[in-house]
């Protein structure tokens, strides 16, 4: 894929508390990635031996060093090639004999790879560790889609009435009053929409709840909701992964300050029914690249975010997974032409 902003951006790629001993393999903008763990943290590297191109993930993790399952090539944490079993000790291993090395960081629960030479700062999330909060990992979600449509699908709002009708929204509340969209340290956040809710968390305690969204990067936001007439707080963070053109893998953490005696499970579990309803309609979405010319589509006041996002999206030159409006624009013309 091409490198675009993207690239400089961090990606979540697997729960942390899964990765054990054994290397893994995982998918970021379409580059191969073996992610391992040794007493120095998490690691990434191009899933590849400089060899004879072995996939790296194929191996294991021995004295803190990955070893290729091919020639047991080994690799330290730096990505250089410290031992070579075929090699005659009284010969040097060749300067060459290095794995490319990508940025790794373990935070809030995941695994996150960043592909790019100038990395941007990891995003922040305060409800993470705030007390008197719990957090639940949700996921991850494979889907046949890019990440800047599964995003804008977190974004909308006015799908809820319908798509989760009778759980986030109900068809005889289906009109969005006209909110605010800022961009607040470098972040796009909106003042509060009201919605009501008939079972908003599997807890059937319907009513209205005010919804706050914000959208932190390219592939990357949340919403905070609270509950009319109460203190009880939800936030979900939705952090997509662009695996592949049209293969995304999806990870979303659910915080909460209410019932945290309970057990996580039933939250994963209304959560994964939410998410699941959404997955067709999707999936469906043509073009697949998410359309950057505002003239491609028609826009309702409702949408205020989302145009917020596609402008963005176009102002910070992602192309991955989106229709620029040069091409889209040829496109049309091409229809108007048939």
């Amino acid at each position: 894929m091409q490198q675009d902003r993207l690239w400089n951006q961090w990606h979540p790629v697997y729960k942390a508390d899964e990765l054990k001993d054994d290397p893994e393999q995982v998918y970021v903008l379409g580059e191969r990635v073996v992610i391992f763990r040794n007493a120095k943290g998490v690691h990434a590297f191009k899933d590849l031996c400089i060899h004879r191109g072995a996939a790296l993930s194929l191996g294991k993790v021995k004295n803190g060093n990955l070893v290729c399952a091919y020639h047991a090539w080994e690799y330290d944490s730096t990505g250089e090639c410290v031992k070579i079993p075929a090699l005659p000790c009284d010969r040097p291993i060749p300067k060459k004999a290095r794995a490319t090395v990508y940025h790794a960081q373990e935070s809030l629960g995941l695994i996150w790879v960043n592909l790019g030479d100038d990395p941007d700062p990891m995003i922040s999330y305060l409800e993470y560790d705030k007390a008197g909060y719990r957090t639940a990992i949700c996921g991850p979600y494979d889907v046949k889609a890019n990440a800047p449509r599964i995003i804008e699908n977190f974004l909308d709002v006015s799908h809820l009435m319908f798509v989760h009708e009778g759980m986030l929204g109900d068809e005889d509340h289906a009109e969005i009053v006209d909110y605010d969209v800022a961009f607040i340290d470098n972040r796009f956040i909106t003042s509060k929409i009201p919605v009501f809710q008939p079972n908003p968390d599997g807890r059937s305690k319907g009513g209205y709840a005010d919804y706050v969204y914000e959208i932190l990067n390219p592939t990357t936001a949340r919403f905070t909701k609270t509950t009319e007439g109460s203190d009880e707080e939800l936030t979900i963070l939705a952090a997509v992964n662009q695996e592949d053109n049209e293969q995304t893998k999806v990870f979303m953490l659910l915080t909460r300050n209410y019932d945290l005696e309970q057990s996580d499970d039933s939250f994963i579990e209304f959560q994964d029914t939410i998410f699941y309803q959404d997955l067709d309609i999707v999936e469906s979405q043509k073009p697949e690249l998410l359309p950057l010319d505002l003239q491609a589509e028609m826009h309702l006041k409702s949408d205020a975010l989302t145009i917020s996002y596609r402008r963005w999206l176009d102002e910070l030159g992602v192309e991955t997974g989106t229709l620029a409006i040069a091409e889209s624009k040829r496109t049309k013309r091409k229809k108007v032409l048939n």
